[in-house]
């Protein structure tokens, strides 16, 4: 129920069209849903313009199903991230427009259209190991209503790879880059393009990258402007804010 929803259900009421008792009714979920486990947040789509996203991981089969059975009674846009195979045969059956993109591990079901610019967002990877956190960035960028390119194995150590698709790069609104190992990718395309860029350090690499400490480091401290860093693995942070800067307009 949004703001417009909200109005016209006490105009209702002031005309006398419903019953106080049933208003309360519409009203009872807001402005969230007490589950015992999890409460679902229905008014941060008015306040964000983004729905809320379910983060899978740490929950319980059994909790994701119940979390998405109560949210397809709202009729909202549903996605659920670092989601497992099996928490998509769990849920694949109550409706037939749930996705599951499995290198992304993102369950979705959209429901309302939204808006797609002209603009997009590329999102680049040093090498194929980063994909999945890439799939996570693109698909959830992709799931929020934009336009993604993307352009995978494309790091440092051979360099005229990420040459060869600089016009497409830098006709990008923002940019993505992961990588693992030593981070570098980000700096290199900080110091070609004009754009900002969300750098997403990956767990990647050797064992003195520990766990992706090293990329997030060495990202965090770039020389290149107009780098913003997320944390380790965090390609849907990335893909969310890469929407948001790909929405505003002007």
């Amino acid at each position: 129920m949004n703001s417009k929803d909200i109005k016209k259900l006490l105009e209702d009421v002031k005309d006398g069209k419903i019953e106080i008792n049933d208003a309360i009714n519409h009203l009872k979920d807001l402005p969230f849903k007490d589950l015992g486990f999890a409460k679902i947040d229905f008014h941060r789509e008015l306040r964000t313009g983004y729905p809320e996203i379910i983060f899978c991981s740490g929950k319980t089969v059994g909790q994701v199903q119940k979390i998405i059975e109560f949210m397809l009674t709202k009729d909202t846009n549903i996605i659920a991230t670092r989601a497992t195979s099996d928490m998509y045969n769990a849920v694949k059956d109550l409706h037939p427009d749930f996705q599951y993109h499995e290198v992304a591990r993102i369950i979705s079901r959209m429901k309302k259209k939204v808006t797609i610019p002209d603009s997009y967002i590329s999102v680049v990877t040093a090498g194929t190991s980063d994909i999945p956190v890439a799939e996570e960035a693109a698909v959830t960028a992709e799931l929020l209503g934009n336009k993604v390119n993307r352009i995978y194995d494309a790091g440092v150590a051979g360099i005229h790879r990420l040459v060869d698709n600089l016009d497409i790069i830098r006709d990008s609104k923002v940019v993505i880059v992961i990588a693992g190992m030593e981070g570098a990718l980000a700096s290199i395309v900080g110091g070609l393009i004009n754009k900002p860029i969300i750098a997403v350090p990956t767990s990647i690499g050797y064992g003195a990258n520990f766990g992706g400490i090293s990329a997030l480091l060495a990202m965090l401290t770039s020389c290149a402007a107009g780098v913003s860093v997320v944390n380790i693995d965090n390609g849907f942070g990335a893909g969310f804010n890469a929407s948001m800067i790909n929405k505003i307009r002007g």
